[in-house]
């Protein structure tokens, strides 16, 4: 592909804004190596397909040269980003946020070449930040420009509180930018406001501004809230094959082509020409081979379709699988109960005993044994019943 068309991939495909797009693409024709940034707060253990969406298009920008600053907010995972917010976040202790990043790299690692990657943690600068260079940072910015963005703007007009510290959020990762002098930061549509502090805190300090790139946001399982780790609505990309897959069937059709333009490499006209080819089942089992395939490999993504094709045999499953919601860590017995599949206690333990409880295609044969789920699992209870699992966050 020659350069003209690679910078046209790479700043269209799956690409929301682009600010400023001329300089940006003046800079991607100019040959000079650019600094591209992104950062990740640790605030769950597990990075997710909305993560990898902006993991896969930072790739792009590796394979053209260009340097990778991935940054591990373990800094700014105890303020919490406000971002997108009705509420404050409820803050991280450092041992829990040690905790949630032990295995970011390794996960990170399933799409972007992290070996060839500049990876910091932002603890490492702003942690020594004094009283005077914070009052200087602040200096920089406007309360205007912070009460002027939309979900704080929100909760002020519906008198929602917002602490003290959820305003330095912004201020915080702008001056990340400043001290990795990012050519290009990267993020979510949610963190547009975020990553336009970074350009107004480099021009008042006159470093050239960074680029801003955002990408759209990736719907969660429910099919109405970006996917979330704290809504427990992901599918992560350390997912077994098997729970992986059977998430993805458990998606709402509306879905399916939004799923296969940000989470898998198939480009429009392919996805195009499967939508006229495939049933509406058919092609959602596709994309959960093309997503199970990017993180497994062929051969697992092909076992995974096999093992889920076995257990919903027959077409009985439904098209849209009604939600179950679960609060915390329960046992199979109870969730059976939860359900409504059975008219009683006994009716409950005899089909887990017998072995009609499947989740994600694995029998639950212990009515005692704990599950920990995490939303997105499908659970089938005898030949009719079907479920799709929400996990209820406030348990």
């Amino acid at each position: 592909m020659a350069l003209e068309e690679k910078v046209k991939h790479l700043l269209e495909r799956n690409v929301e804004e682009v600010i400023n797009r001329k300089h940006l693409e003046d800079a991607l024709h100019s040959g000079r190596k650019l600094r591209v940034k992104f950062g990740i707060d640790p605030t769950s253990p597990d990075l997710h397909l909305g993560h990898a969406v902006v993991l896969r298009k930072l790739k792009e920008f590796q394979d053209m040269g260009h340097v990778v600053v991935l940054i591990i907010g373990d800094f700014t995972a105890r303020i919490g980003d406000p971002s997108g917010r009705d509420k404050t976040r409820p803050p991280l202790t450092e041992r829990e946020v040690k905790d949630n990043m032990k295995h970011y790299l390794r996960q990170a690692a399933k799409v972007l070449n992290v070996k060839g990657a500049e990876v910091v943690h932002n603890g490492t600068w702003l942690e020594k930040l004094d009283g005077v260079k914070i009052l200087e940072l602040l200096g920089l910015l406007s309360v205007q420009q912070i009460i002027e963005r939309q979900d704080f703007a929100k909760r002020l007009t519906s008198h929602q509180s917002i602490r003290m510290h959820e305003f330095m959020y912004p201020v915080m990762q702008a001056y990340d930018s400043v001290v990795v002098k990012a050519d290009v930061e990267l993020g979510g549509t949610d963190q547009t406001f975020n990553l336009l502090m970074g350009r107004s805190m480099m021009e008042r300090l006159k470093m050239r501004p960074q680029d801003v790139l955002t990408v759209p946001l990736l719907e969660g399982l429910d099919g109405v809230k970006k996917m979330s780790k704290s809504m427990g609505n992901y599918i992560g990309l350390e997912d077994e094959p098997d729970d992986m897959f059977g998430k993805v069937m458990s998606l709402p059709d509306k879905l399916t082509e939004r799923y296969f333009l940000l989470a898998t490499e198939l480009e429009g006209p392919e996805i195009k020409k499967l939508q006229k080819e495939l049933s509406p089942r058919d092609l959602k089992a596709r994309l959960g081979r093309e997503i199970v395939k990017l993180y497994h490999g062929e051969e697992a993504a092909r076992a995974a379709e096999e093992k889920f094709v076995a257990m919903f045999s027959r077409g009985e499953m439904p098209e849209d699988l009604p939600g179950l919601k679960l609060a915390g860590k329960i046992t199979v017995l109870d969730m059976v109960i939860a359900s409504g599949a059975a008219k009683s206690k006994g009716e409950a333990r005899r089909l887990v005993e017998q072995g009609a409880v499947k989740i994600s295609g694995k029998t639950k044969d212990d009515p005692n044994e704990i599950l920990a789920l995490e939303g997105g699992e499908v659970v089938r209870i005898g030949k009719k019943h079907f479920f799709r699992i929400e996990a209820d966050r406030r348990g």
